[in-house]
């Protein structure tokens, strides 16, 4: 019997990634995955590969900087599995540089995702989130919100990307307050270095740059923060994790 055998999560951003991971994580542990992204045929592999393992997934191709799209989400989730328990708001872009000359539609991009996206998603799981927590199997809700350690230590030519960090995790904060007396559990996950798609969306100069920073440093891996996710949701109800920074072992800063 799996820990989350009987729940229902949704994960954003979930056609690669972290995402990705964390939806196989989930999935593992007996919860069935509503999987929402863009890339719906990256999706497609991700739910037959679930589904080929005894696990149950659902795809919703969403944009979830549209509103509409990110509430449909949401009730898409709902009415295939009857109930939402966890929300992994995992979607996000990270377009670095400095902040003169800047392209101001890299970080219009990134409010979007990073900041809009993410509240428009917990907006519409909230009252699930509060029904859930109310119910068996396991009277108890999560929310899990991907930040970074940008959301706690600004760099110059992080700026944009900074700002959106820290807004998740002032949400997040202010959020947990307001919920956690009702058993809904709102946590923060921070990766530092992780080898994914996310460096490769900036522009090559910026690309550079990254690459030289972490130079000889053995970054995460994808499931590595899954696991830390995984971790959070399967506490038992009492057992709060808020907030979790999860650096490769040679980053400094």
């Amino acid at each position: 019997m799996g820990t989350l055998d009987g729940t229902v999560a949704l994960v954003t951003g979930a056609s690669s990634g972290i995402g990705e991971a964390a939806a196989l994580a989930l999935a593992e542990r007996g919860a069935a995955v509503a999987l929402a992204a863009r890339r719906g045929d990256r999706l497609a592999e991700l739910a037959k590969r679930i589904d080929g393992d005894g696990g149950r997934a659902f795809v919703i191709e969403a944009d979830i900087t549209e509103r509409e799209q990110a509430e449909a989400a949401v009730r898409r989730t709902v009415e295939e599995f009857g109930r939402l328990d966890t929300l992994v708001n995992n979607a996000g872009v990270m377009l670095l540089g400095p902040v003169v000359d800047a392209p101001v539609d890299e970080w219009e991009r990134m409010v979007s995702i990073n900041v809009m996206g993410l509240l428009y998603c917990a907006h519409a799981a909230l009252p699930h989130l509060l029904r859930a927590a109310g119910e068996e199997p396991r009277r108890v809700a999560d929310m899990v919100n991907v930040s970074s350690v940008a959301g706690r230590v600004a760099r110059n030519g992080s700026g944009v990307y900074n700002a959106t960090k820290h807004a998740v995790g002032a949400f997040s904060e202010a959020l947990r307050q307001e919920v956690t007396g009702r058993y809904v559990r709102i946590s923060l996950v921070e990766p530092g270095a992780v080898a994914t798609e996310l460096a490769g969306h900036n522009r090559p100069e910026v690309r550079e740059a990254i690459k030289q920073r972490f130079e000889g440093v053995e970054r995460l891996q994808a499931p590595d923060i899954a696991d830390t996710i995984a971790y959070i949701v399967t506490r038992p109800r009492h057992v709060a994790v808020n907030e979790m920074l999860v650096r490769p072992t040679q980053q400094q800063n």
